[in-house]
């Protein structure tokens, strides 16, 4: 399957190196390049018109003057975009979780190497491959899936891998995010926003003040989730859900390391909820 796609930036020596790495990719056909979002939108107007192909793919500047790769890209879902998607290339950090909620497929941080790109671009065909084999567009697949998320944390954007996360706990307005190794993030924003930007299934919420990392359940007693020493309760209202993603779950048990802790064998659980 081949993509057409756009490449956006003001910065003329940015669009040669993209211009490059899509002539270097297999399963990439140029479409145009803009050195702004709005000769951008006019590309996108005159797209499937005629003889000229619809755009599957935007690798689109965030930072840029009178319309900004994010409020573009805004513009275009109020537009109805179809079916293209974008790809985000900035060399600012900070624009990634903006990036993130108006539904990017990836975001690139200058300077973009080919390594990079290609991972993206992959990621993108593996996406419309998907998409056009009949597979819900809006369902997150395994080609889709995010594997880390951004937030923002003593005045930066932190970036948070999604495998690294236990649970996330809801401190009034902030939340805490507890990794595996012991560290956790504070940032501020509600237990139910963050909630949004993660995978649906694997992360699930089982207080009014926790979600907690499906994968990284182990082992469950007198009604509590074990992490170490810490215990989550899981409250009557989300005991259901909970209940039914553990049975349908397959966990694998660490081996004992001789710390005298019970380990679960497969699929089991300490002491039923």
């Amino acid at each position: 399957m081949m993509l057409n796609c756009l490449i956006v930036d003001d910065e003329p020596l940015a669009l040669d190196l993209l211009e490059n790495y899509v002539g270097r990719t297999p399963f990439l056909q140029l479409a145009g390049r803009a050195g702004s979002a709005v000769e951008a939108l006019q590309c996108m107007e005159q797209a499937g018109k005629g003889t000229r192909e619809e755009i599957d793919l935007l690798f689109l500047d965030i930072q840029m003057p009178q319309l900004n790769g994010i409020e573009f890209s805004r513009l275009l879902a109020e537009r109805g975009g179809g079916r293209t998607k974008v790809i985000f290339t900035t060399a600012f950090g900070e624009y990634a979780l903006e990036g993130f909620r108006v539904d990017a497929l990836d975001y690139l941080l200058k300077p973009v190497s080919y390594t990079e790109f290609l991972r993206a671009a992959m990621k993108a065909h593996d996406w419309f491959r998907k998409t056009s084999a009949g597979e819900p567009a809006g369902a997150e697949s395994g080609a889709e899936r995010r594997d880390s998320i951004w937030v923002r944390a003593d005045y930066r954007q932190v970036r948070v891998k999604l495998e690294d996360i236990l649970y996330i706990e809801g401190v009034k307005d902030y939340v805490r995010i507890c990794l595996a190794d012991g560290t956790s993030v504070m940032t501020q924003m509600s237990l139910k926003s963050i909630g949004e930007q993660l995978p649906k299934g694997e992360f699930v919420r089982v207080h009014r003040s926790y979600i907690v990392h499906m994968q990284a359940v182990r082992a469950i007693e007198r009604g509590r989730i074990v992490f170490g020493k810490v215990r989550i309760p899981v409250s009557d209202s989300y005991r259901d859900e909970f209940m039914q993603l553990l049975a349908q779950r397959a966990f694998i048990a660490p081996k004992a390391g001789g710390t005298g802790e019970d380990v679960p064998a497969k699929g089991e659980i300490k002491t039923p909820l």
